[in-house]
């Protein structure tokens, strides 16, 4: 019995792969799905970001990546000094800055 099934299983044709390309589908399809639901919104996201960080001007209102809400009294290349409270003032990296909190006198206008 077991000799028949073992000889109906042997056609002598090559078994059928579907080819080397349609194996490669499913990886292409969730390497495209990966791109369009993770790495393009955080590319995105971080070019944001960086245009914030160099619009920045004295005189806006921050938050900082620590949670640390001030105003912006100078800037430097690579600094920003926040006073976060009168003649209380921190020296943080530019992209530290997480966002404005809202706008300046000059930009609301």
């Amino acid at each position: 019995m077991i000799d028949i099934a073992y000889a109906m299983g042997q056609s002598g044709q090559a078994p059928e792969g579907g080819g080397g390309f349609a194996a490669f589908i499913p990886i292409i399809l969730m390497f495209v799905i990966f791109y369009f639901l993770l790495i393009r919104p955080q590319q995105k996201k971080a070019k944001e970001h960086q245009n914030m960080v160099s619009n920045l001007r004295k005189g806006d209102r921050v938050i900082t990546s620590g949670g640390i809400y001030g105003e912006i009294t100078a800037l430097d290349d690579n600094t920003v000094t926040v006073e976060i409270a009168d003649k209380v003032r921190v020296k943080v990296s530019r992209p530290s800055i997480a966002g404005l909190r809202d706008a300046s006198p000059e930009r609301a206008g």
